[in-house]
């Protein structure tokens, strides 16, 4: 028995925050049960040339983008660290993606959440924050950190910090981590093998998710290697080759949900092996080109990755060599419709995505990416 006398606090659960804690676990994997795969979407254009371009679909999740996965490994981390109890309030920082996520999860739950988001996020991101019950805080994109920080210190609440927390509240080694889906998804296809994985970062969660289980599977690290594509006003492109963490950009990426005005702890660059700069004119002009292949509308950070993917496949066209490059869906076109898909918003934000426009449609014809004149 030990010692009563010792002067330590007790910190156990009660029998009732037990009990809370158990059914927030089961209520969180009994979601995991749902939803816990989405579909590998397949690409096979004439103008590829035998090159294959697959598409992971994170959109479809519950709360309807990638983020739904690092949201549930952020609670799952919370909880797990006793941070996370019956009427914490959650806070987050965030565009837009991980807080819808978020605020599901935390309906999920019974927890009120608040969101800390840039003052431009998209109205249509707002609707679906507060549909799952959350509330909102506009500030200066520059400001969220800081603000979320004092806002869920206020409250007496919890910061999840997806900006840290991200790469190390998923278990990178697999538990259907969207890495290891990709992979065994890809085991019945005539080459299963994949060339390249491209992906955008906000967090860095999932690109170091997806870099480190490429190096954990010595049979993936002989042959697939992982390009991370970063969108205009971002730092991540040029902190993957300086590695300077006093990097600052003062203006914000149009791209909702990627890129950083400065370093993220959650961006590993050790497990990166090359990045490609994608301006934002390409990736918006990349959903539309989709959209009369897809039949659908997709969110910008889907134009960042398939513009980027599409390089490679170029690439492998000119040199007669084709390949299997991935990428991901990361949210629906649906979110966007006030920006992306508006032309007067366009316009007022100097974005001429005719160039690109006419260069995609000449690579659907010809397979060839020609250089935008300037």
């Amino acid at each position: 028995m030990p010692h009563t006398d010792l002067p330590y606090p007790d910190r156990s659960l009660t029998a009732a925050e037990r009990d809370w804690h158990c059914h927030a676990l089961s209520r969180i994997n009994a979601d995991y049960q749902r939803s816990a795969d989405t579909h590998l979407l397949k690409l096979q254009l004439p103008c590829f040339q035998g090159s294959t371009l697959y598409l992971k679909d994170e959109s479809i999740h519950p709360s309807g983008s990638l983020k739904h996965r690092l949201a549930r490994s952020l609670f799952l981390f919370g909880l797990a660290n006793g941070n996370i109890k019956q009427n914490t309030t959650i806070v987050e920082a965030s565009s837009g993606n991980t807080a819808i996520s978020e605020a599901y999860f935390a309906q999920l739950l019974g927890l009120p959440f608040i969101a800390v988001i840039p003052k431009k996020t998209a109205p249509e991101k707002i609707k679906k924050i507060e549909f799952y019950g959350g509330r909102t805080h506009k500030v200066d994109s520059h400001h969220i950190y800081e603000e979320a920080t004092k806002l869920a210190r206020d409250l007496d609440g919890h910061y999840m910090d997806q900006f840290t927390y991200a790469e190390r509240a998923t278990d990178w080694r697999g538990s259907n981590n969207i890495a290891e889906r990709l992979f065994e998804q890809m085991q019945n296809e005539p080459r299963p093998i994949l060339d390249w994985v491209v992906m955008s970062a906000g967090t860095g969660g999932t690109s170091a998710t997806i870099g480190r289980y490429i190096r954990y599977r010595h049979d993936l690290n002989k042959h697939t290697r992982l390009c991370v594509v970063d969108p205009d006003h971002s730092v991540y492109a040029d902190y993957f080759s300086t590695q300077d963490p006093k990097l600052k950009n003062s203006k914000a990426s149009h791209i909702e949900g990627i890129g950083q005005p400065r370093p993220q702890p959650s961006f590993v660059t050790s497990v990166i092996d090359t990045v490609l700069k994608i301006p934002d004119a390409a990736s918006i002009a990349t959903i539309h080109w989709l959209e009369s292949i897809l039949d659908r509308k997709v969110g910008g950070s889907t134009g960042t990755n398939v513009y980027g993917a599409l390089q490679y496949i170029a690439q492998a066209t000119k040199q007669n060599k084709p390949i299997n490059v991935a990428t991901v869906i990361c949210d629906p076109g649906s979110r966007y419709l006030d920006t992306f898909y508006n032309t007067d918003w366009l316009r007022e934000q100097h974005i001429d995505i005719a160039p690109y426009l006419e260069q995609l449609r000449s690579f659907q014809n010809t397979g060839q990416l020609n250089p935008i004149s300037s």
